[in-house]
């Protein structure tokens, strides 16, 4: 008999959320069809200290809007890291605008901004800060490289519930953030985003831009100013991220104390990097992931195959974008073109046990052990 499946994820829904799904389902229709969307995002905005956050169906359609609002379009390029899932570059794509992809940083993972500096040019309109993981960006680096040049640093916060850095949340610090609420996230609605700001133009664009093109306070009844999008979030699942986030210290928390167990079980181990935390940040621990050391001769697909074995869903590391087929390729990204073959995702979720997380580190000191003897 093989061993009992271990998931690389899976969400935590208590009697809370299903009560507040409920009662949208029995209740949250005609005039209170927006309670919870509106309840939703007063405490998300409260929860990251932001001023405004518009509820929406994806983190791609946040970023789409925000994009969009940016006033973003054909000609324009967009920088980001090489090392992203399609999700952060295909909303530039959409617009007509071109992605630029740059390499990481070999501990972080994330954007290398020196690399983006170098990829400033006059049809730069943004830079697209992603937080990979739950690691976040160098974000000093990259305000300051944004306001050196004027482009505006936007923050895709899709794996960075609950990282903190120097005491601003991960997605508070861009000209905007944008979240996601999928089923694999930390916090979920099943399918869902959020797009946040603190400015208040760009929160009116994003706002009509939402609504079909509907500014907010027409008095001519549907009557839209310009072609907009339809990226809103139904009332029953921002009642579910109501009820997410009023648990969000808690699911957090389980979160870091998983990539806490892995680090403990993986310390004497030096060949094994994992998710890095430096001074003054918190890691919100999406996703653990162990990164061997080069040398170490372990292999994505070795390792995928030992996962396989044990009956555990590990993830691969993302691909770079620019090794996609409807993307030129930037082998001279030369982190974003190696790490992924060394790497691999974690399993991670609420009611992990410690047997499952001895299982999980043991695949990873058997596959060492193994590329030692190759």
């Amino acid at each position: 008999m093989s061993k009992p499946r271990i998931p690389y994820t899976r969400p935590s829904i208590t009697e809370l959320e299903q009560r507040y799904a409920a009662d949208a389902v029995a209740n949250g229709w005609g005039e209170r069809c927006y309670g919870y969307i509106g309840r939703f995002e007063r405490a998300f905005a409260d929860h990251l200290g932001v001023r405004h956050a518009v509820a929406t169906s994806s983190c791609t359609g946040a970023l789409h809007m925000g994009l969009a609002a940016l006033g973003i379009g054909p000609g324009d390029e967009v920088i980001l890291a090489d090392t992203n899932w399609i999700a952060s570059a295909a909303p530039i794509v959409h617009l007509g605008a071109t992605p630029v992809f740059v390499d990481i940083l070999p501990d972080s993972w994330c954007i290398d901004p020196r690399a983006a500096e170098r990829a400033v040019t006059p049809r730069t309109k943004a830079i697209l800060a992603v937080h990979l993981y739950g690691n976040l960006c160098d974000m000093d680096a990259l305000l300051a490289l944004g306001e050196r040049r004027g482009v505006p640093v936007v923050e895709d916060a899709a794996e960075a519930v609950g990282s903190v850095h120097h005491g601003r949340r991960a997605g508070s610090i861009g000209r905007f953030g944008a979240f996601s609420f999928h089923g694999t996230k930390t916090i979920t609605t099943g399918e869902g985003g959020m797009f946040v700001t603190n400015d208040d133009d760009l929160h009116e664009r994003v706002l009509t831009l939402s609504n079909h093109g509907r500014a907010r306070g027409q008095v001519r009844q549907f009557w839209p100013d310009m072609v907009g999008f339809k990226y809103k979030m139904s009332n029953v699942q921002a009642a579910i991220g109501c009820a997410q986030v009023e648990r969000i210290g808690e699911l957090v928390a389980r979160k870091r104390a998983i990539l806490a167990a892995y680090r403990e079980r993986l310390a004497d181990l030096p060949a094994i990097a994992m998710n890095p935390e430096p001074a003054g940040t918190v890691n919100g621990a999406w996703m653990p992931t162990a990164v061997f050391d080069a040398s170490a001769g372990v292999t994505r697909e070795a390792l995928q195959h030992a996962f396989a074995q044990e009956n555990v869903d590990a993830r691969v590391f993302f691909h770079p974008l620019s090794g996609l087929p409807m993307f030129a390729p930037r082998q001279g990204n030369r982190n974003a073109w190696d790490i992924p073959g060394r790497a691999i995702n974690l399993p991670t979720y609420h009611d992990m046990t410690e047997s499952e997380l001895d299982r999980v580190s043991g695949v990873l000191r058997a596959a060492l052990h193994a590329g030692a003897r190759a």
